[in-house]
């Protein structure tokens, strides 16, 4: 939107030509969702306490824990969201079918994290939308994502998985693509919803994330770049950066609001959204597993449940104190801070270790 008046502009205005350089436009997509999250923040959480919008809280946790989290209110996710959208519209090149792509996903899945957020607050109780009615509702929307990926962009590699490490390991899915990218879109968004039990456990590495995924979307959509590191080059790409910091900044502005004592949780709004925006972004780019690898954290507390639900139906019995993994540490003793923390120094491990892959192959 604005990207383009500027533009437009530069046969007038010569130094307007700092906008065409994607560094730039991502620095500035950083600090606009930053800035819009830090002005309606304050206002739509007075808001959001003084309507009561509050979401119910697990009645097996910890006993602090019920007290420490009841009455704060709920749905952040869409502070987060507006702070996104808003900046991408500014900054991002609109011509690109992979930003509108993005802008999809997002506020489709935050609608439904929207729905499932409002049913808690209404019904006061932690069920929600129906777990088949949600999983409905994701794979509606992977498939739709999946159908304009395949109909509108130019995308030639979207069947190949690429192997981190290795140079010349790819995997043509042929039409094993299709319950691949629902795959990931479905687990992803879940496991960043699983993951947003704490104040501020899920938005660091979220952040992380994004900010790992801003660099790859650079080098895989520059040539000069993804020649050099022997990665796939994949045109017009390079624009996803936009998106990318977008997140980086809304998950920051939020953070002000969402760090220990947290004075809202974004929710399923912004949990679902946040998680099936970077599994698109991963789809796009072509760095799936790279994904599990630097959302390891998330991977993590996905399996802890897996784990925990087939140990009780299997043999009757509870490998952990309570699932996902985080609440095992809080029936522990462990305070809330150290577990956050902990997680989060395991968060920047894992997302080291995913950019490494960029250059180890």
């Amino acid at each position: 939107m604005l990207y383009s008046l500027l533009v437009s502009l530069i046969d007038q205005f010569s130094f307007l030509n700092v906008f065409r350089y994607l560094t730039f436009r991502t620095g500035l997509s950083v600090v606009t969702s930053l800035v819009v999250v830090f002005i309606i923040g304050g206002p739509l959480i007075k808001l959001f306490s003084e309507k009561m919008i509050t979401g119910p809280i697990r009645q097996d946790g910890p006993i602090d824990h019920i007290i420490k989290k009841s009455g704060t209110p709920t749905m952040g996710g869409v502070i987060i969201i507006i702070g996104i959208i808003s900046s991408t519209l500014l900054w991002a090149d609109l011509k690109n079918i992979y930003i509108w792509t993005l802008i999809f996903v997002s506020m489709a899945l935050g609608a439904l994290g929207l729905l499932d957020d409002i049913l808690k607050i209404k019904y006061k109780n932690s069920q929600g939308l129906k777990s088949r009615y949600k999983f409905l509702g994701q794979i509606i929307i992977g498939i739709i994502t999946l159908l304009i990926l395949i109909k509108y962009s130019n995308h030639a590699y979207l069947n190949n998985l690429y192997f981190p490490f290795f140079k010349n390991l790819i995997w043509d899915m042929g039409l094993f693509f299709i319950p691949f990218v629902l795959f990931v879109i479905i687990g992803a968004s879940n496991a960043v919803n699983l993951t947003d039990g704490l104040d501020g456990l899920a938005t660091v590495p979220v952040m992380l994330v994004a900010i790992s995924f801003t660099l790859i979307s650079y080098v895989v959509g520059n040539t000069i770049f993804s020649e050099y590191l022997q990665i796939q080059y994949i045109p017009d790409v390079g624009e996803l950066s936009i998106f990318c910091g977008s997140i980086v900044g809304a998950c920051l502005g939020f953070l002000w609001y969402n760090a220990p004592p947290a004075k809202i949780f974004m929710g399923d709004t912004g949990s679902l959204s946040l998680g099936g925006s970077l599994a698109a972004i991963a789809i796009i780019v072509k760095h799936e597993i790279v994904l599990a690898i630097v959302g390891g954290l998330f991977v993590l507390e996905t399996v802890s449940v897996i784990i925990q639900v087939a140990s009780f139906k299997l043999t009757g019995k509870r490998i952990f104190k309570m699932a996902p993994i985080h609440h095992h540490f809080e029936k522990k003793g462990w305070a809330e801070s150290t577990i956050v923390i902990r997680f989060w120094i395991i968060a920047i491990i894992l997302a080291l270790v995913g950019l490494a892959t960029l250059k180890l192959r």
